[in-house]
């Protein structure tokens, strides 16, 4: 072969080398996420409602994923009119697609349940100190009719939302709100996610309670210091992770994750 030849097929094994290495920087580029790194959940990730002093509903609420109360007993799971398993490791509730668990189950879920706890503190913790925000103090905490990109976000005070809020952004994107005060949510007003967004992205860090309002839609992960309520007919795409209480009055919860099997308790 001339020295030509072998010049013209390196020229074509460096284009064709070439051409694999821009597609694989725009596959990256294309699964890259904008806004701070994603919270770990560990094992609190299992639940779509999990609280350490109790759970109550007023029927008929309906929860896709599984419930948990620890370290109190099924005694503080209230209004599911729940049914034992013959294992005793869970219960079962027509207003749960899914199971639910309490410290007094049998082993191994109250050892289960103390693990997810501490993963809920731990992500509480992580989500809280995250330094450094995108934006500080928007809107005075009042979010009402924003659009909101990826990033952290930080408030002194607590934050409203009083009209339609959109959260806008890729299906890898994060964000993080971050409010020392508590949150609220008016009556029949939503939570809108554009762009591809996904509600396991979004993580709502509460140093104070959350209310959401009768009819109102929410989107997002609430790890929260204290309680949680739904009020009447109130929905949530995500999880609620509350240090104290979580209150349903004919309210959905679905997990962000609700096409997985909800049979297991470890997934």
């Amino acid at each position: 072969m001339s020295n030509l030849n072998l010049c013209k097929n390196s020229s074509k094994l460096h284009a064709s080398h070439l051409g694999i290495l821009a597609l694989m920087f725009t596959i990256a580029g294309a699964a890259s996420a904008s806004g701070p790194s994603k919270v770990t959940l560990g094992t609190a990730g299992n639940y779509a409602i999990l609280a350490k002093t109790g759970i109550s509903t007023v029927a008929p609420s309906v929860v896709t994923g599984n419930i948990a109360a620890s370290p109190v007993a099924s005694t503080y799971l209230t209004g599911f009119s729940l049914i034992e398993d013959a294992t005793n490791t869970f219960w079962t509730s027509d207003q749960v697609i899914g199971k639910a668990f309490a410290a007094d189950n049998a082993t191994p879920t109250p050892d289960q349940l103390t693990t997810a706890v501490f993963d809920m503190e731990t992500a509480y913790v992580d989500a809280v100190g995250r330094p450094n925000p995108d934006f500080l103090e928007l809107g005075t905490g009042n979010i009402g009719g924003l659009t909101l990109a990826p990033g952290l976000y930080k408030w002194t005070s607590g934050i409203t939302i009083p009209a339609d809020v959109t959260i806008k952004g890729g299906k890898n994107d994060v964000w993080i709100f971050q409010t020392s005060g508590n949150l609220s949510m008016d009556s029949v007003k939503q939570v809108v996610l554009e762009g591809g967004a996904q509600a396991k992205n979004i993580f709502w860090v509460v140093a104070g309670n959350t209310a959401l309002g009768t009819g109102s839609h929410f989107e997002g992960i609430l790890l929260c210091k204290t309680d949680v309520t739904l009020l009447t007919r109130a929905t949530m795409n995500g999880r609620v992770l509350a240090q104290t209480a979580a209150a349903l009055q004919m309210a959905t919860v679905t997990e962000p994750d609700a096409v997985k099997s909800h049979g297991k308790h470890n997934r």
